[in-house]
């Protein structure tokens, strides 16, 4: 139950995260502030001190939470660490021929 509650949260986060302008829908608030506290835009600065702060029984909440964000630690624990799946080429489609119509001969 405490896992599932968790992952609630952290979904109702990311969804806040994507409602504001510029967001990404993976990613965290905690994640994002670090990341543009990194580029120094002061609002994020400001705004990765406040949840920090708001985590207090976490040291570094933002930079851990970017740090989990690129160690895929959001994903199922059999999909961490592996390397983004290949793009899968499908064969073109052929148009639909009855059985017996050869288009060569028509």
């Amino acid at each position: 139950m405490k896992a599932w509650l968790i992952q609630i949260l952290i979904a109702l986060d990311q969804l806040a995260n994507a409602l504001i302008p510029g967001g990404w829908a993976d990613e965290t608030l905690s994640s994002r502030a670090h990341r543009m506290r990194h580029k120094r835009q002061r609002v994020w600065g400001w705004t990765a001190g406040a949840i920090d702060r708001l985590f207090f029984w976490q040291r570094n909440h933002c930079a851990q939470a970017y740090a989990d964000e690129a160690d895929r630690m959001q994903l199922p624990p059999e999909l961490r660490g592996t390397p983004a799946l290949p793009t899968v080429a499908w064969p073109t489609a052929q148009p639909y021929m009855p059985p017996g119509v050869d288009p060569e001969n028509d």
